[in-house]
């Protein structure tokens, strides 16, 4: 089964970077660099996952993460806060306003975030729904 991801990051390098490796593992990857064509893509098309920066041009993520979440049509999506913001309140206020993960790039090789990734879309033990900092409860060796 294909599962189709939107991946918002506004960093060219980086948004290429996922783009390459959610492609390379199996994953559909429609990319945008700025929280508003973020959302328009939604609009046009289903998405199975959001993984979105905070720091964005224009809307930043939190404010995307709340349109997503206040939208009856998008309010289930499930979205991944990917980004190198790691103060405990913005971690906090991520959660609240309805992600079901938060990562921290620097604390990730590419690899491991698309492992994180497939987690969160199959919904494989791990709980990621909690609103624990992630770098301590998925800690690799």
């Amino acid at each position: 089964m294909n599962k189709k991801i939107l991946l918002v990051e506004d960093d060219d390098f980086i948004r290429d970077m996922y783009v390459e490796e959610f492609t390379r593992s199996g994953f559909t990857v429609s990319a945008f660099n700025t929280g508003e064509k973020g959302l328009e893509a939604m609009k046009a098309e289903l998405f199975d996952l959001v993984v979105l920066d905070i720091m964005l041009p224009g809307i930043n993520g939190l404010e995307v993460l709340k349109l997503i979440k206040q939208d009856p049509t998008f309010k289930s999506l499930k979205v991944i806060l990917l980004t190198n913001l790691g103060q405990e309140t913005i971690i906090q206020q991520g959660f609240k306003l309805g992600a079901i993960g938060y990562l921290i790039k620097s604390a990730y090789n590419p690899d491991q975030i698309v492992n994180e990734i497939r987690g969160f879309i199959e919904d494989k033990p791990a709980d990621h729904t909690t609103a624990k900092k992630p770098e301590l409860t998925r800690k690799t060796s």
